[in-house]
C-alpha cells in the first residue's frame, strides 16, 4: 500500500460516532543495528489504514545511539468503538534530516487494530521486515490510555548550579519526567529541550495532559531526572529528585519551588556532600484542555447557513448538462453537498431551522440581481426546516429565477457573519455558525471576500465550500488557509483559518459519509480554536 501524508489527521463529526482520546506509548527492545560507527537513532511512525492506504498520522522523536528506545512523544488518536481503525507502527533508523520516509532504514513494522491494543492495555509483539519475517530480534511495546481527563498541567522550569559535566564547557542540561509504570518500573513522560553551556538553565514552559504526567493523581509520586545532553547519545547523569504534582503546584509566580536534584552515588561517597544543584518549579498551572466534544455536550449549537450559487456559469436548470439540473433520481451535485454536510450538521441544532440564501440571479418581479436572497422568497424569514426542508426550498425555487452573475460571495459571508457579530456579545460558547457555500466557479469579488474572510475569522464562524462541476477552483484552494495565512487586501491576516474547500468532483464515485467526513474534517478544531481563543470554557464545565 502506498504510504500517503494527511495534512491534519482528523475524525469525522457526528452524533452517531462516540470518541474518545487514547493515548499510545511506544518502546522498542533489540532494534536492528543499521548503523556502521554507532547504534541505530530509531524514531516511529503511525499510520492508520484510511480507503485501503497507510496515512501517515504522526510520528516520534529520534532516540540517538539507541537499540532499546522509550519514546517520549505519544500518539493521541481518536477511538472509534464502531470503527476497525487498523495502525501501523513502522521504525526507522533516522540517517538525515530528511522527512520523507524512503531516506531512512527501516527497522521493522507491527500491524494491530487499536482495539487489540485497547482490550490489552499493554502488548509487545514482534517487529517484522516486508517480507513478513522477523527483523531480527526487534520487539515493540505499545501501551494505550484513554484520555478521559481533560484537565493539563502547564509547568516553567529551572535550574540553578548544575553540577558541571563538560571538560571544557558547563553542562548542556535537560529534565526527564517520569511515572511509576503498573510494572513498578519509571515510565518517561515528557523531555524538555536541552538548554546549551550553562549551569542556571531557564526551559520553556511546556504544557502535558495532566493523565500522562501522574495518571491524573495527585499525590502520585513523579521522578524528575536532569541530564547533559551529549550528541553521541550518551548523556550524563547530573541528578534527580522525586515529588508529587500536589507539591509542585505550591510554585506561584511570586514565590517558586525550589528542590534539590541529588546524585545518589556522590551523596554515598562524598560527606560533605548537599546536592548537584537545585531545580527550580517557577510555576505550575491546572487548567482543563476542552475538546469539541466538550463544548457540544456543554451546549453549544451550531448554527448552519447554506449559500447557493445560481449565476449563469451553471447552465439551463432544465437541460440535463445544467449543474442544477435535477436528475431522474431527484439529485445533483448542489443536493448531494447540501445532504453530505446538512444531515451530520443538524444534530448539533436543536431547533433544525437553517436559513437558506442564493446569490447570482436576478428575482422577480423586477428581475434585479440579488447576492443575497432567501431561496423560500421570504426575507423576513428565510429558515428552512430540517435538510428536507432546504432541499425543498431549492427545488421550488429554481423555476422562479433566471440565472445570471456574477459570483459574488462577500454579501452572503457578511451576511452570516452579522449573526455570528451578534452572538459574541452573550460571551459564552453557545453558538458556532456554520455556512456552507456551494459554487461551480471562479469567485467575481476576490478581494471583498478576502477581506470578509478575515474579519470573520475574529468571529465564532466557518466556511465551507464545495466547488461542483469541472471549473478550476485556484481561488478556493487560496481562500483555504491550510498552506499559507490568508490576508485581507488591506494586509490584514486572518486570525485563524476558517475555510475549507473541497471539489465535489474528487468524491463523486465514493460513499457520500466520504463526502462529509472530508468538508467537516477541520471544523471541531475550529470550533475549539475560536473559543479558546476568547478564553471561553464550555457551558457547563467544572473547574479544574
Amino acid at each position: 500500500m502506498a504510504y500517503t501524508a494527511a495534512p491534519t489527521p482528523a475524525g469525522p463529526v457526528g452524533s452517531q460516532y462516540c470518541v474518545c482520546k487514547v493515548e499510545l506509548s511506544v518502546c522498542g527492545q533489540n532494534l536492528l543495528d543499521r548503523d556502521v560507527t554507532s547504534k541505530s537513532d530509531p524514531f516511529c511512525v503511525l499510520f492508520m489504514e484510511v480507503n485501503g492506504k497507510w496515512v501517515e498520522l504522526d510520528r516520534t522523536e529520534t532516540a540517538v545511539n539507541n537499540l532499546n528506545p522509550a519514546f517520549a512523544k505519544k500518539f493521541i488518536i481518536d477511538y472509534h468503538f464502531e470503527e476497525v481503525q487498523k495502525l501501523k507502527f513502522a521504525l526507522f533508523d533516522q540517517d538525515k534530516s530528511s522527512t520523507q520516509l524512503y531516506e531512512h532504514d527501516f527497522l521493522g513494522e507491527f500491524c494491530c487494530t487499536l482495539g487489540t491494543i485497547v482490550s490489552s492495555k499493554k502488548i509487545t509483539r514482534t517487529l517484522l521486515l516486508g517480507n513478513g519475517k522477523p527483523a531480527g530480534k526487534g520487539m515493540i511495546t505499545i501501551a494505550a490510555q484513554e484520555l478521559s481527563d481533560n484537565r493539563v498541567i502547564t509547568l516553567s522550569m529551572a535550574g540553578r548550579k548544575l553540577d558541571k559535566k563538560d571538560l571544557f564547557g558547563k553542562s548542556d542540561p535537560f529534565l526527564e519526567f517520569h511515572k511509576p509504570g503498573d510494572d513498578g518500573k519509571w515510565m518517561l513522560v515528557h523531555r524538555t529541550e536541552v538548554i546549551k553551556y550553562t549551569l542556571d538553565p531557564v526551559w520553556k514552559p511546556f504544557t502535558v495532559p495532566l493523565v500522562s504526567l501522574c495518571d491524573g493523581d495527585m499525590e502520585k509520586l513523579i521522578k524528575v531526572v536532569c541530564y547533559d545532553y551529549d550528541s553521541d547519545g550518551g548523556h550524563d547523569f547530573i541528578g534527580e529528585l522525586q515529588t508529587s504534582v500536589a507539591r509542585l503546584c505550591e510554585a506561584q509566580d511570586a514565590s517558586p519551588l525550589e528542590l534539590e536534584c541529588i546524585n545518589p552515588k556522590k551523596q554515598k561517597k562524598k560527606k560533605n556532600y548537599k546536592n548537584s544543584g537545585i531545580i527550580i518549579v517557577k510555576s505550575c498551572k491546572i487548567t482543563r484542555d476542552y475538546s469539541f466534544l466538550d463544548y457540544i455536550l456543554g451546549g453549544c449549537q451550531l448554527m448552519f447557513t447554506v449559500g447557493i450559487d445560481f449565476t449563469a456559469s451553471n447552465g439551463n436548470p432544465q437541460e440535463p448538462s445544467s449543474l442544477h439540473y435535477i436528475n431522474p433520481l431527484g439529485t445533483n451535485e448542489y443536493l448531494s453537498a447540501i445532504w453530505a454536510v446538512g444531515q451530520i450538521i443538524q444534530d448539533y441544532d436543536s431547533d433544525k431551522m437553517f436559513p437558506a440564501l442564493g446569490f447570482g440571479a436576478q428575482l422577480p418581479p423586477d428581475w434585479k440581481v440579488s447576492h443575497e436572497f432567501a431561496i423560500n422568497f421570504n426575507p423576513r424569514n428565510p429558515f428552512c426546516s430540517g435538510v428536507e426542508g432546504i432541499v425543498q426550498a431549492y427545488s421550488a425555487c429554481l423555476p422562479h429565477i433566471r440565472f445570471y452573475g456574477p459570483t459574488n460571495f462577500s454579501p452572503i459571508i457578511n451576511h452570516v457573519a452579522r449573526f455570528a457579530a451578534q452572538a459574541t456579545q452573550q460571551e459564552t460558547a453557545s453558538q458556532y455558525f456554520i455556512l456552507l457555500i456551494i459554487t461551480d466557479g471562479v469567485i467575481s469579488d476576490m478581494d471583498e471576500t478576502r477581506h470578509a474572510v478575515v474579519q470573520a475569522s475574529k468571529l465564532p464562524m466557518s466556511i465551507i465550500i464545495v466547488g461542483v462541476g469541472n471549473a478550476d477552483f485556484a481561488a478556493m484552494e487560496f481562500l483555504d488557509g491550510d498552506s499559507r495565512v490568508l490576508h485581507s487586501y488591506t494586509g490584514e491576516e486572518a486570525v485563524r483559518d476558517i475555510v475549507q474547500f473541497v471539489p465535489f468532483r474528487n468524491f463523486r464515485n465514493v460513499p457520500k459519509e466520504t463526502l462529509a467526513k472530508a468538508v467537516l474534517a477541520e471544523l471541531p478544531q475550529q470550533v475549539v480554536q475560536y473559543f479558546k481563543h476568547q478564553n471561553l470554557p464550555p457551558i457547563n464545565s467544572e473547574p479544574a
